[in-house]
């Protein structure tokens, strides 16, 4: 029989809260209450990650009275889980998918303008140890989607990839295009590769280092840019009634009924089990897993010399791994998935990745208490039957439905697929499907949109510190300032303006957050749960910051302002601890007694 904390964690991975009613507040927070308040919109989407909100974000700039639910936090399932990567995908290229390469780096192009706080330029190298190896075994990888016998893709065909991948980054340029050395200059600029190597090729891509910030940004103007829009997190939707679509208030688990002209359906890879639990059963995902691993490893971190290494493992598979602040993200695999079952990362993946490593620097020492988070997530991919995970598509579609509903036509979108890097371009594809159905045009594009805090942002670390010099005051010193720009991009100015408005002092258990910035994160962010400050409003989960003494007073400043009694204070703390420990391998430190 599972545990208490067991079933808690799968209430987790299955985007719930596990309310205890016995001890929560029984309040209705504010934003589930406007969407009970007038429980009807244009549109309702269902599914909080990045695709979900991007598309709630274009839908309330034409001015579309539009809803979003999502039952667990927002940017808490795949889109927090992803590589943190803004990439072309030179991969797919072998795949055929052209037309994905081409939108994929325009919109990487577009991402490093417009979210310029969050993505940022990523300088990429890929080790060569062969010179024509894999030449013959290329076509037939692009033309049956499977590995075949494994055989390294040496240099003349990485070669004439990365001219291919430079022709689609042409347009809107800007990065340099790519660049081959040889073994002593190689060895030169990384000394700790492996001493076979014969060429680096290096090109430049991006990174986005807070995936659920930039998240919650692009909710934000969403809901700034139309006054009807509503949108809540840990609501989920449960079924269909002739009024409409039945929602459950996770905290409460009070169930009402939303009524909307268009339902989208943004659940990612739970599409085909969201729709069954509308009475519409539909096959068309296919799932992935992949899990990723944060090392506190300073030698590596120098090994990589700010760049990062994307290469292929001795199994074919493509692996990376690159600096990210001062940690190292290692990943990623990619393994058929049982939605049903937890999504975490194995031992043997822990093992994969240590193998990794020491194929591209055999003398780094990685060990296990090297890694301070480990996470791992289920990819929105379509139904693939026998085609092996790592050719899947990785482009998107929309499935239409129309149903009867009470005498009126109700139209069903259903989003197959989808990656971060294109979510601006598939949020305009889907809106516009959706303002189809409504019988709206579309008044106008996201496409050259600041997103939140990118506006204004300083693009130079001169420009930086001359911002931070200028926003440094008595209410926050300069390295305060220089963490509110890292977290919420030129917004720090509106976080900073909150803090003056009343008594303010950093916790005893960490500098990075403020006893009034937390009050702000309860009233703009819709916090929730104490996780949802550490893992996705706060980069401290994912540095291995989180102590045993974050948690207890983080748990006293929420709970006055949450709702919480003495019993859910300990609830909170017992289950972010479990949570952080169990699901992302974290090694918490007891609090001293």
């Amino acid at each position: 029989m599972a545990t208490q904390p067991q079933k808690r964690l799968e209430r987790y991975v299955d985007n719930s809260v596990n309310p205890s009613k016995e001890t929560s507040a029984a309040r209705t927070r504010p934003v589930v209450q406007q969407l009970k308040d007038r429980p009807k919109a244009s549109v309702l989407i269902i599914g909080g990650g990045i695709n979900g909100v991007g598309t709630f974000r274009d839908l309330s700039l034409q001015g579309v009275d539009v809803a979003l639910v999502e039952r667990g936090d927002y940017c808490q399932g795949a889109s927090g889980a992803s590589s943190h990567m803004i990439h072309g995908g030179i991969r797919y290229l072998e795949n055929g998918e052209f037309r994905l390469v081409h939108e994929s780096v325009v919109e990487r192009n577009a991402l490093l303008r417009l979210a310029p706080h969050y993505v940022k330029p990523l300088q990429t190298t890929i080790p060569i140890t062969t010179t024509f190896s894999g030449i013959t075994a290329a076509p037939l990888r692009f033309l049956t989607h499977k590995q075949g016998k494994h055989t390294e893709r040496g240099a003349v065909l990485i070669k004439a990839g990365l001219l291919m991948y430079d022709f689609f980054s042409r347009g809107g340029r800007v990065a340099p295009k790519h660049n081959f050395v040889g073994k002593k200059k190689s060895l030169q600029e990384l000394p700790k590769l492996r001493p076979d190597v014969k060429y680096t090729a290096t090109y430049f891509d991006a990174s986005v280092h807070n995936p659920e910030r930039l998240t919650l940004d692009v909710l934000r103007d969403g809901l700034e840019a139309n006054p009807q829009s509503r949108a809540s997190n840990y609501v989920s939707a449960v079924g269909t009634t002739e009024g409409g679509t039945v929602l459950r208030d996770e905290v409460t688990g009070e169930e009402f009924v939303f009524d909307a002209d268009v339902v989208i359906n943004a659940t990612g890879a739970w599409v085909d089990e969201t729709n069954d639990s509308f009475g519409k059963r539909t096959s068309f995902m296919g799932g992935t897993k992949g899990s990723h691993i944060v090392l506190d490893h300073p030698e590596l971190l120098e090994a990589c010399s700010g760049r990062e290494m994307f290469f292929e493992h001795t199994d074919g598979r493509i692996v990376l791994i690159y600096p990210m602040g001062d940690r190292v993200l290692v990943g990623t695999t990619d393994i058929d998935a049982d939605i049903n079952e937890a999504s975490v990362c194995t031992d043997e993946e822990i093992e994969y990745f240590f193998e990794l490593i020491a194929h591209v620097f055999p003398t780094v020492d990685v060990r296990r208490d090297h890694i301070v988070y480990t996470f791992s997530g289920v990819r929105p991919l379509p139904k693939h039957d026998d085609t092996q995970p790592g050719f899947v598509s990785r482009d998107y579609r929309v499935e239409k439905r129309t149903d009867n509903r009470g005498g009126r036509n109700v139209t069903s979108l259903s989003l197959v697929g989808g990656k971060w890097t294109t979510f601006r371009a598939l949020s305009e594809t889907l809106a516009t499907e959706a303002m189809t159905a409504l019988g709206m045009p579309r008044k106008t594009t996201t496409a050259e949109l600041q997103i939140g805090g990118g506006k204004d942002f300083p693009r130079t670390e001169a420009e930086e510190r001359l911002w931070v010099n200028r926003t440094a005051s008595d209410v926050a010193d300069r390295d305060r300032v220089r963490v509110l720009l890292t977290r919420y991009g030129t917004r720090a100015v509106d976080v900073l303006d909150f803090l003056s408005q009343g008594g303010d002092q950093l916790l005893a258990s960490t500098s990075e957050l403020s006893t009034r910035e937390l009050t702000y994160m309860v009233e703009n962010e819709q916090i929730t749960q104490l996780a949802d400050i550490l893992i996705r409003r706060t980069s401290l989960a994912f540095r291995g910051l989180v102590t045993e003494a974050m948690l207890t007073e983080l748990a006293d400043l929420l709970a006055p302002q949450l709702g919480w009694d003495d019993a859910e204070k300990r609830r909170q703390v017992e289950f972010a601890h479990n949570l952080l420990v169990t699901m992302h391998g974290m090694k918490i430190p007891a609090l001293a007694s």
